[in-house]
């Protein structure tokens, strides 16, 4: 297993979308190989996700999980570990105006931004076994999925950004007394 290096904010290899992955590729060394390091690297850098094309790999492939506190998001949620196989999302309700959620991001190391997103999804996608999964997130969960399926698409969480003045260096931003979750 190794720590990988995340690709920044710039790369333009974070812009590129990425390839559905084959069951063929499921279940090999390699494919093996990618997950630990993923998951060995989300939880390095304190993530609670992190898409393949974040650390080089142009595949349909996320890891989530968070099962400890998590310095970054300490009011957040404990997700269990997942890994999401060429991810699809429907969502089942539009985002609210004002209801969204100061986002971050390791290839935007230091930073937050507001965005608004569905906060119910549905979600499909293939596990580690090549299990046809299908179901309904909410909440922050939803908000994650989301985020990281992004990723996959060449989209990043600065994207989604309704006003830029909502953006900024997360030091700077709790000095002014705003909660960052």
């Amino acid at each position: 297993m190794a720590v990988k290096k995340v690709l920044r904010l710039g790369n333009p290899e974070l812009r590129k979308v990425s390839q559905p992955i084959e069951e063929s590729e499921v279940g090999t060394k390699e494919f093996k190989r990618i997950i630990r390091d993923m998951f060995e690297t989300m939880r390095f850098e304190s993530g609670i996700g992190l898409a393949a094309p974040q650390i080089g790999i142009l595949k349909r492939l996320v890891v989530i999980g968070s099962e400890e506190e998590n310095p970054r998001y300490p009011k957040a949620d404990r997700l269990t570990d997942h890994i999401l196989i060429n991810p699809v999302i429907t969502h089942l309700e539009p985002s609210k105006e004002g209801d969204g959620f100061w986002e971050g991001c390791l290839s935007v190391p230091g930073m937050r931004g507001y965005v608004e997103r569905p906060e119910k999804i549905q979600i499909e996608y293939y596990d580690e076994k090549w299990n046809h999964i299908k179901k309904i997130v909410e909440g922050f969960p939803a908000i994650v999925y989301q985020h990281e399926c992004d990723h996959l698409d060449g989209v990043l969480y600065v994207d989604r950004l309704k006003d830029p003045r909502l953006f900024g260096f997360t030091e700077e931003m709790n000095t002014e007394g705003k909660e960052l979750d």
